[in-house]
């Protein structure tokens, strides 16, 4: 089996030694032109790698699904790789045979859930991210795909969610996704105005794809496997908590959900 796993990366960074299995993909890299950087491009072929600023990691999805041949396609960032568990290291990561092992039981290899707790994945995002965009999908499925409608609402409920647009799929279900996923992305954009968001807001499309995997593999009823993953480096786990807090309590007298 022909595997191919992106690992986006905006930046050189420790990579992977197998380079049959794992390809650093340089993303933005129609802005990021970076020579001396030995990765794949996202700016070759068909591509949107000038859109990366508000499709972050996407973009080599995009690459990939117009670009790529292979028989599975995934993806990593160059921090988080999928791993049986134990040290974050790069040595820890899945290889090849374990990839295939995964596929066998099932065409979709996903991160496990990452849980919330206290908060349903759509009362999670509004109190980090502008929630016009979010709201501006549900319509946009509504039109467009209203069979996917039941799920949106079901995954906006839930406490859970498979995050960080990480993944491996056999190409029949990377191109079935891709194709889905794109289209409803790029209306939602042609319908909403991020012009004066932040540059970290402006990421807005790679944030709401991270919810729509789940509805999409609801929708379609597809098979997964969920497997453990590491964050190589310091997670600044404390500083992200507080963060999280802040923007919690600061916007819970301001945003109201309807999930």
């Amino acid at each position: 089996m022909k595997i191919k796993v992106m690992v986006a990366a905006h930046k050189e960074f420790p990579m992977p030694e197998n380079k049959d299995l794992y390809m650093p993909v340089l993303v933005g890299a129609a802005k990021n032109y970076k020579e001396e950087i030995d990765y794949q491009r996202d700016d070759e072929g068909e591509n949107i790698s000038l859109k990366n600023p508000n499709f972050n990691e996407l973009t080599a999805v995009y690459w990939a699904w117009k670009n790529l041949d292979a028989d599975a396609i995934g993806l990593v960032h160059y921090r988080r790789l999928f791993s049986k568990g134990g040290k974050r290291e790069l040595d820890n990561i899945l290889n090849k045979e374990q990839i295939e092992q995964l596929l066998d039981r099932a065409p979709i290899v996903l991160p496990k859930k990452r849980k919330y707790y206290i908060e349903s994945n759509y009362s999670h995002y509004v109190h980090a991210h502008h929630k016009e965009p979010l709201d501006e999908t549900r319509k946009v499925i509504q039109k467009n795909y209203p069979k996917y409608l039941n799920a949106f609402d079901l995954v906006m409920k839930q406490k859970s969610a498979h995050m960080f647009n990480m993944f491996i799929m056999k190409n029949k279900e990377f191109k079935q996704y891709a194709n889905w996923l794109f289209d409803v992305l790029f209306e939602v954009k042609k319908n909403v105005n991020i012009s004066e968001y932040s540059v970290q807001e402006a990421r807005v499309f790679g944030y709401i794809s991270e919810l729509l995997l789940d509805v999409w593999i609801e929708t379609n009823n597809k098979r997964y496997i969920e497997t453990n993953w590491i964050q190589i480096g310091n997670r600044k786990l404390i500083l992200k908590a507080l963060n999280f807090l802040k923007r919690k309590f600061s916007s819970s007298s301001e945003k109201k959900t309807h999930f």
